[in-house]
């Protein structure tokens, strides 16, 4: 058994599960072992974009002891276009 964690987080809360899942795990499929689903129902967990340790994955990445899959939200605008916004507000 590996010891993992699945993470998700909005503005106004966090999830964080500690789990214990057998080798050969994907991160989807600990993904959807984790709980998530019952904190944040408005997530697609089949479709979010997933990562570890901060490097996007893709859903049939094997899992390592102590990983820490993190579930993506999608961007809701484009970080540069973002960045000129507050530039010209300056």
């Amino acid at each position: 058994m590996l010891e993992i964690e699945v993470v998700y987080g909005t503005a106004e809360q966090q999830f964080l599960q500690s789990l214990k899942v057998k080798a050969g795990t994907t991160a989807r499929e600990a993904v959807l072992q984790s709980g998530v689903c019952g904190k944040f129902p408005e997530v697609d967990l089949h479709a979010a974009p997933l990562g570890i340790f901060g490097k996007a994955v893709k859903d049939d990445t094997v899992l390592w002891p102590h990983d820490r899959v993190e579930i993506y939200r999608p961007l809701l605008i484009d970080p540069k276009e973002a960045r000129r916004k507050r530039v010209s507000q300056d």
